[in-house]
């Protein structure tokens, strides 16, 4: 099928059936069938601190993790970032929530506590975790920090909204 000649516009009636062909080829449900969801991922898990730590980019062959705010990103895509001697290495491999709300890669830093933070980078934790990580990283999973106690028995009265800085309907 050849198309129009250089510079002369389709015909409405040829774009019609054109754009009709093309839509005829996309997978739809039939008529009393319910479409099929759109493919996920894998499930999320749930991180020990020590599970966290084996995907810190060491390994050539391991997928490359870090988390914010509790919540754990495949950073692999990013490996010239955080891959094995790059510049936010530092960051894999732990939940380095202080240190991304700070802009600091000090080991002191890198840990999930935000106790005495400002607002100023509380607001840029808040920036970076929405516009560079969930927007740019698939979830993967949350640190059990979240919902565990200090010993690993459920916290029973743990509340997502009680969370520093966690807003549920922004997670899934």
């Amino acid at each position: 099928m050849a198309g129009p000649a250089p510079g002369r516009p389709l015909r409405p009636l040829t774009a019609l059936a054109l754009v009709l062909a093309l839509a005829s080829r996309l997978p739809t449900a039939r008529a009393g069938e319910t479409p099929r969801p759109a493919e996920r991922g894998p499930p999320v898990r749930l991180f020990t601190e020590e599970e966290l730590a084996r995907y810190g980019g060491e390994e050539e062959d391991q997928p490359i993790y870090l988390a914010v705010k509790g919540v754990v990103f495949d950073v692999t895509s990013g490996k010239e970032f955080y891959g094995r001697g790059a510049p936010y290495n530092a960051l894999t491999g732990k939940d380095s929530t202080r240190g991304v709300a700070k802009m600091s890669l000090d080991p002191a830093d890198l840990t999930h506590d935000t106790t005495g933070l400002t607002a100023k980078e509380l607001e840029a934790l808040d920036e970076v975790f929405t516009k560079v990580y969930k927007a740019k990283y698939p979830i993967v999973g949350y640190t059990a920090r979240r919902i565990l106690n200090e010993d690993g028995s459920p916290n029973l009265d743990f509340k997502p909204e009680d969370q520093p800085h966690f807003d549920i309907k922004d997670e899934f």
